[in-house]
This record gives C-alpha cells, sequence and structure tokens, in this order.
C-alpha cells in the first residue's frame, strides 16, 4: 500500500504548525485515519497517469473530500444505491430492474416518446434540473431513460447487424452493462453529436453538475469509459458526487465511480 498521501497530509500538517521538522502526534493520526487509507488503497485502481492528479486533489482538502463522499454515500444508500458501478466490466444481473419507476408523461417534462420512465427517486432531482433550465430559457427534450434489460439486448443487436459487434459496442451497451438499466440516466435531445451545440447542450455541460447529473461518456474518454463521446448521455449521481467528480477526479465520471467501488470494497 503506497503511502504518498500520508506522507503529504503530515508534511502539510507539519508545516501549517510550524513543527520544525518533527511531526506531531496529531499529523499521524491525520494520516492513519480509516477514511485516508482507504481512499489511498482505492486510488489503486484508477489509471496511473491520472493518480497523482487525484490524490494531490484530495490532499488539498481531505476534509471537504470525505464530507462530500459521505454525503454522496448517504444519498445513494437510502435510494438503493445511485453510484453502481456499471460498464463494460461491471455488467447488472439479466433480471435487475428498479423497483419504483415512475412514467415522464406524469410530469411536466418535454418527450420525444410516450414510453420514458426513471426512478422514483431521482425524479425531484430532474424536476429541478428541468425547472433550472427553463427558467434559463432552455427547452430539455427527454429522448431515452430506463432500458430493460431485454431492450438493450435487441437494440445491440440491431447495431451489431448493421455495423458489426466490435463497431456497435464502442456505441451501444451490451444488455446488462448499460446505465439506462439503472434507470438513472438520461439520453437528451436529438441523441447525437448535434446536441453539443445546441442550446441545451451547452446548458447542460455549464450546469448539469450543479443539480446532481454528470455526463458518462466525455469527449477523447473512449479508452477509460469503453464507449465514444456522448455529449447528450447524463446520469444522475447526487449533488455531493458531482462536485466530488469536478474538484478531485477531473470532471470524469468513470474515474469517481470505479474510486467509489473501490472505496467500498476496501472496508
Amino acid at each position: 500500500m503506497h503511502k504518498d498521501l500520508a506522507i503529504i497530509i503530515i508534511i502539510a500538517a507539519c508545516t501549517a504548525s510550524s513543527c520544525g521538522g518533527r511531526v506531531s502526534a496529531q499529523a499521524v493520526a491525520q494520516a492513519e485515519r480509516p477514511e485516508i487509507l482507504r481512499a489511498r488503497a482505492a486510488i489503486e485502481v484508477l489509471p496511473a497517469d491520472i493518480r497523482a492528479t487525484v490524490k494531490a486533489a484530495i490532499e488539498a482538502g481531505p476534509d471537504r473530500f470525505f464530507d462530500l463522499l459521505a454525503a454522496a454515500e448517504t444519498e445513494s444508500s437510502r435510494a438503493g444505491d445511485l453510484l453502481a458501478l456499471v460498464d463494460k466490466q461491471h455488467p447488472l444481473p439479466a433480471g435487475y430492474a428498479p423497483p419504483d419507476l415512475v412514467s415522464l408523461n406524469d410530469y411536466a417534462f418535454s418527450v420525444s416518446r410516450k414510453d420514458l420512465r426513471l426512478r422514483k427517486a431521482v425524479i425531484g432531482a430532474v424536476e429541478e434540473l428541468n425547472a433550472a433550465a427553463k427558467k434559463d430559457g432552455v427547452t430539455l427534450v427527454f429522448s431515452s431513460s430506463y432500458r430493460s434489460f431485454e431492450y438493450q439486448d435487441g437494440l445491440f443487436k440491431r447495431y451489431a447487424a448493421q455495423h458489426g459487434e466490435a463497431e456497435a459496442s464502442r456505441f451501444s451497451a451490451r444488455p446488462g452493462m448499460s446505465q439506462h438499466q439503472l434507470g438513472t440516466a438520461i439520453d437528451f435531445g436529438s441523441i447525437d453529436d448535434s446536441f453539443a451545440q445546441t442550446k441545451a447542450g451547452l446548458w447542460m455541460a455549464a450546469n448539469a453538475y450543479r443539480y446532481g447529473f454528470s455526463l458518462s461518456y466525455p469527449r477523447g474518454m473512449e479508452s477509460v469509459t469503453g464507449y465514444i463521446w456522448e455529449s447528450w448521455h447524463y446520469r444522475y449521481i447526487t449533488k455531493p458526487a458531482s462536485l466530488l467528480e469536478r474538484d478531485y477526479f477531473g470532471g470524469v465520471q468513470q474515474y469517481l465511480i470505479e474510486f467509489i467501488s473501490a472505496y467500498r470494497a476496501a472496508r
């Protein structure tokens, strides 16, 4: 287990207290806090080239970091895990379906289809997001939301038949590997690259984090996320987690969720 995080925290504490080279008991205790040790282990799951950046960000404000993490985990747990890691290496069970799906037709949203559903647990946040956009003169059009395992299976097979499996897997998830199965992910607008430069796309890019939403597949991150850039695909991860992502994980959801998964495992 690496000790870089602990060492720098000790040095920072020592400098702040002018201990003249002597490591105080308080600094040592700070470095050996259980959450510090768990974070040190969890960071190791991240790509080597970004570990130092994440460590430095945490070291610059460990109390804020762990306060945000605790708040995110509390909200996530109450709702049945809003921070689950779902990707090509961590699929959901075929039979998984959220227990609290509700129709978007029952709310004041602009929808492109009448069969869209999301988890009731996130509707309050979605309403807040939608209201804020409207206040700024932006209409968010909801184009895709919850997808069952079976629906995703049919969708991927159709794309694979058209483009080949290898190419299809760059922009479409295989069944069980889609965030849409969680019932907390939304595709907005045209569901193509043109969305990024629309009024709604620009507004989402600038403001989504304020309401707990995160762009799942950023530009140029295919090697990390497994998918090409999708400017229209946002997932609700809680407001505290969105701040963690922005301030400590370089704005990359995949890094944050992988860290949280490893942090949980390090208990």
